[in-house]
């Protein structure tokens, strides 16, 4: 297996299908003028939009709300040296209508750490790539 073999882009249906496998991602944005990365546990809606779950007082919620974003999810085998990373890029805004943050507090994302008043954040899919690493052997 040649080393360009090992590696593969992954298109928008397979990125998004890899991301409803693992619970946590990263997400990337700007605090205080600098980069910024927090990691949450999350769920993809009905169209593809990444969904967060936090506290009114986070910072997140402060620093996301109507700017561009990225989030990212992976996952690794170290020893067989293989996984996956996709990032969605676009836009978060805080849920703010009352039907929509109600739908979410039945099916959306619960929070590791439950906050009194949920704040729903949604981070619309505009940009979504992923890529693949097979290890020596092919494995996934």
């Amino acid at each position: 297996m040649s080393q360009n073999d090992a590696f593969r882009a992954l298109d928008r249906q397979e990125c998004l299908r890899l991301l409803t496998k693992v619970p946590v991602g990263r997400v990337v944005y700007t605090r205080h003028a600098l980069p910024a990365v927090l990691p949450l546990n999350f769920s993809l809606d009905t169209d593809a939009s990444v969904l967060l779950c936090t506290s009114p007082d986070s910072d997140l919620v402060r620093a996301v709300d109507g700017v561009v974003v990225a989030f990212e999810a992976d996952e690794f085998d170290a020893a067989g040296r293989s996984g996956w990373s996709v990032v969605v890029t676009g836009r978060a805004t805080v849920v703010t209508d009352p039907d929509e943050h109600e739908r979410l507090s039945q099916a959306g994302p619960v929070s590791w750490m439950p906050p009194r008043d949920a704040v729903f954040v949604r981070i619309e899919s505009e940009m979504v790539t992923g890529r693949e690493l097979r290890g020596p052997h092919g494995a996934r």
